[in-house]
């Protein structure tokens, strides 16, 4: 066993041991005790890129930490997505019900998107990191002016009683995406579609009304245009990378 399998295994001991991950130089700095006689160079060199090398065994869900993809939270979805259904005349409605049309008026009525695909579940890990909704815009092949790429993401809501959660999904999607749209029901409280339109605004966030008794025929409604920002580059990276055979 050359020097980097050692330090390797030992790194893979280390992280494994701390399900909620390990830091970078924590790692270093643990390794390097067990062996001090290594260069430094030799066990940054070993270690930085093992998300990479081994990208089944080690992820990094956040910049700098690595942890082992065994503890990703495969089950930790929001609790505001587990009992999204309404009964309504006997029939049972879903919030997943609405995500394909959205992601067509995204981009056929709002033409906020060149193309946008329903996501939903926990696609990108973690208790609030994914979308409904996602989409992109990129230029077409006759645009004169090329501009870069953008993500839109969107949080559909469909039960009125979780509106402030649901905005808070929408504001953590700016992280990734450089329009974040938040979808509510036209039924919600007066009061509550107002200071949800209000706090949009301030945010930055889209804020599109919609008729949650009618899956076929939703009526959706622009409320507040989302304001463009820019995301940070790292976790847009990270998130298109899981689904970007879907948009590309």
């Amino acid at each position: 066993m050359n020097a980097t399998d050692k330090i390797r295994k030992k790194a893979f001991e280390i992280i494994g041991a701390s399900e909620n991950g390990i830091r970078y130089s924590e790692l270093i700095n643990l390794i390097r005790n067990v062996y001090p006689n290594d260069p430094k160079g030799t066990v940054t060199g070993a270690v930085w890129n093992l998300d990479a090398k081994f990208p089944n065994d080690i992820y990094k869900p956040a910049r700098g930490l690595f942890k082992l993809t065994k503890y990703k939270e495969a089950n930790d979805i929001p609790e505001s997505h587990l009992n999204d259904e309404i009964i309504l005349e006997g029939q049972k409605i879903k919030e997943t019900d609405f995500y394909d049309s959205f992601a067509d008026w995204l981009v056929n009525e709002l033409e906020e998107c060149s193309k946008a695909i329903s996501l939903g579940g926990n696609k990108f890990g973690g208790k609030w990191a994914t979308p409904d909704v996602i989409g992109i815009k990129q230029s077409r092949e006759h645009d004169i002016i090329k501009l870069p790429i953008e993500i839109v993401s969107a949080e559909i809501k469909l039960n009125s009683k979780e509106l402030i959660t649901a905005f808070g999904q929408a504001c953590s999607y700016k992280l990734f995406s450089h329009r974040s749209y938040l979808v509510v029901p036209k039924q919600s409280g007066d009061e509550d579609i107002a200071r949800l339109d209000s706090l949009c605004m301030i945010f930055g966030i889209g804020l599109i009304l919609y008729d949650s008794n009618d899956s076929k025929d939703s009526k959706y409604q622009i409320r507040t245009r989302a304001v463009k920002n820019e995301p940070d580059s790292y976790y847009a990276n990270a998130n298109l990378k899981l689904i970007g055979d879907k948009l590309f």
